[in-house]
């Protein structure tokens, strides 16, 4: 087990996020659920109601072995959130960001998108180095890199690039 201490996701059974937040705060563990407003419509009324902003997910700060064990024992907890064989751990920075955004009264209708380029994507490249170059997706890895195809020169160049690099294809009109 690859443990160290942070804060780590936690996967929990669909619609058991604030239950397994509750617990996890009742053996004393720090906790945080990142909650959402959001404006129900009935056909009599609107209600603005809490929801969790990423579903099936719970952070904890773990310090100890012991914890992330006693974190595992909780009803509703699936399991925590690995890439490849590293836990998933979230800076503190990033939870702070995530408090912000969802403690700020003004903010309504936070949503969340974890939707990558597809293969055969055109692209525009809007920063670094090849900034404004036009590509192609041929390949996508994870939600950190992609690999484009750049024709240029008549030669195809192929480079590893972020994904927060490149945006969609102004389409002239």
């Amino acid at each position: 087990m690859n443990y160290t201490s942070g804060w780590h996701v936690i996967y929990v059974r669909s619609r058991w996020e604030k239950k397994v937040y509750e617990s996890l705060k009742e053996i004393s563990l720090e906790t945080f659920l990142p909650l959402a407003k959001t404006v129900k419509q009935w056909s009599d009324r609107k209600k603005i109601v809490l929801k969790p902003l990423l579903p099936s997910y719970v952070f904890v700060n773990l310090n100890s072995p012991k914890e992330f064990h006693k974190a595992l024992s909780v009803d509703g907890v699936c399991s925590f959130i690995r890439f490849g064989k590293e836990y998933a751990k979230v800076t503190d920075k990033e939870i702070n960001n995530l408090r912000f955004l969802v403690e700020d009264k003004n903010i309504m209708d936070l949503q969340t998108d974890n939707n990558l380029p597809k293969i055969g994507d055109k692209r525009t490249i809007s920063f670094g180095s090849l900034q404004g170059i036009e590509c192609e997706v041929i390949k996508v890895n994870n939600s950190n890199k992609i690999v484009v195809r750049i024709d240029s020169l008549q030669q195809n160049i192929i480079a590893t690039v972020p994904t927060s690099y490149v945006s969609e294809l102004a389409v002239a009109i």
